[in-house]
């Protein structure tokens, strides 16, 4: 079976924008973590990445057209320009690799997912979607373009209306309601429209027009003519904008495979591209496709990657909703107070490939060896995580590496920060002896939804390739008791040596998807 390396890698994360000042930060016990205030003031902290797309511009502007850059910027949401950034780095950390992963054709891959997908793009092509209905709906409800509801307001009781049928009018109701109230009546008499039915039929006589002639000149033509009718069409009955002009084509431009494939393009990678998902487990599930398509003999390298949104309100007020996010303006940390977790943005991406077929093209291994990617589900229950999965996956991972449970030195936690904390070392405890190192590192840059697993697993790759742990956000008179009294050897914020042999990784996502990495120096 062919061994696997990592020959590149990238990171976008809180106080981070590139893999070299990660490794620096890791360096120091401080959280990454600053005050969101996305909900104008607020007691929450979360992790906000660190990232300018504009570094990335130079590497662009040498390989694609000039306008290449501006279309990025202008369509790509952040997650995907994340991802773009990760990848160059990772590109630079082994001169040759972009070159390779061209040479080897659809012998090169790219799995890249993301927990959330473009929640920024949809959030607010929601809010200007509905903003763009109300004025549309209120305009053709208007009683001077409604015939029907101004025969309504002249007689009620000869409109032949249901009253059952009728939204209550807006200013029957208190003020608090009434917003709600205004959307069903405006919409209820909308649809009762006359002038807006031949409104559409115009517009239908001018979407009915097709392209004429030679293809290409032709639909050039088309949609210039279209333009030009529509435009007149706006003009003829002095509307607002119909609703569905107002949403962006972003909006599918940004979908969940959009990352991978926007590497596929820019590092001319044939080879299949798509989007794994799989909550927080995302990297690690990630790394066993790639590593599962190498040893098959599909791939010689994979990318592979995970990257979220930045914090968002939407996902910070899920969280708290949820009952698993820190919610008094101090940091939370893992295997401590269990107030919960924090919300954080970026994304991870390493560029792994077969060992021997990548060293015989001059190409040198990062950090450790990847061994082996155990997965399994919980079956049981949407954030809870039960014994039986993690412990699957843990098994699964040491039967695939050879390894076993006494010979694991080291082990780095999915731990959130909640009382799911416990349970994890109380399982960890059942599967390896008590002078296993133990790390949990949440509370230094927080949870990103996919990309946390990978960050959390990049950094045990540095601290044990260069021999040092690095220290966590976590004093050792803040632990739990009844952790401690389950495990006593865990890295604080003073970081230590590292021991020398195999180690593990454990995430647990949303849904109870498990992934298990068991990895060992070269």
């Amino acid at each position: 079976m062919s061994r696997i390396g990592v020959f590149g890698w990238g990171i976008v994360a809180p106080k981070s924008p590139d893999i070299e000042s990660f490794a620096k930060n890791l360096r120091s016990s401080e959280s990454w973590l600053s005050p969101f205030h996305g909900f104008g003031r607020d007691n929450f902290l979360v992790g906000k990445p660190e990232f300018d797309f504009n570094r990335y511009r130079p590497w662009i502007d040498e390989r694609f057209k000039p306008n290449r850059f501006p279309q990025l910027e202008e369509k790509m949401d952040l997650p995907s320009k994340y991802a773009i950034g990760c990848f160059i780095q990772a590109l630079r950390q082994n001169p040759g690799l972009e070159e390779e992963l061209t040479r080897l054709g659809t012998q090169a891959h790219a799995y890249v997912g993301t927990g959330l997908g473009n929640i920024g793009t949809l959030y607010d092509n929601s809010l200007k979607l509905y903003r763009a209905q109300r004025r549309w709906n209120r305009f053709w409800a208007d009683p001077q373009r409604n015939p029907a509801l101004a025969a309504y307001l002249r007689d009620p009781a000869g409109s032949g209306l249901d009253s059952e049928e009728l939204p209550p009018a807006p200013d029957s109701l208190p003020e608090g309601e009434r917003e709600g109230a205004e959307d069903a009546w405006w919409e209820f008499w909308t649809r009762r429209s006359e002038p807006l039915g031949q409104y559409l039929d115009e517009l239908a006589e001018i979407e009915s027009l097709s392209v004429e002639g030679e293809v290409e000149a032709g639909k050039t033509r088309l949609l210039r003519e279209k333009r030009r009718r529509n435009r007149l069409l706006q003009k003829k009955w002095e509307t607002p904008e119909p609703p569905w002009r107002e949403v962006s084509a972003n909006v599918i431009w940004n979908i969940q495979n959009t990352p991978a494939a926007q590497l596929s393009m820019l590092g001319r990678i044939t080879g299949l591209a798509f989007a794994p998902v799989a909550a927080c487990s995302t990297f690690g599930v990630s790394l066993k496709l790639a590593m599962d398509a190498i040893h098959r003999g599909e791939a010689k390298a994979v990318v592979v990657g995970a990257t979220d949104s930045p914090p968002h309100p939407l996902v910070v007020g899920a969280f708290h909703t949820g009952r698993v996010l820190a919610a008094d303006a101090q940091v939370s940390k893992p295997l401590g107070g269990m107030r919960g977790t924090h919300v954080s943005g970026g994304a991870v991406l390493w560029i792994v490939g077969d060992y021997d077929h990548m060293v015989s093209r001059g190409f040198e291994p990062l950090g450790l060896e990847p061994l082996a990617v155990g997965v399994s589900s919980d079956a049981d229950h949407i954030i809870t995580p039960s014994r039986e999965g993690p412990t699957a996956a843990i098994d699964q991972a040491l039967a695939a590496s050879d390894t076993a449970p006494q010979d694991i030195v080291s082990w780095d936690l999915h731990a959130t920060a909640t009382p799911g904390d416990y349970l994890e070392v109380e399982t960890l405890r059942q599967r390896f002896p008590e002078s296993v190192l133990v790390t949990a590192r949440k509370g230094t840059f927080g949870h990103g939804m996919a990309a946390g697993g990978g960050w959390e697993l990049t950094a045990q790759y540095l601290g044990f390739a260069s021999g040092t742990v690095a220290p966590t956000a976590l004093s050792q008179d803040e632990i739990n008791p009844q952790i401690q009294g389950i495990h006593q050897n865990f890295v604080f914020d003073a970081g230590c040596s590292a021991p020398v042999g195999p180690v593990g990784k454990l995430s647990m996502g949303i849904g109870g998807i498990n992934a298990c990495i068991i990895s060992r120096p070269w």
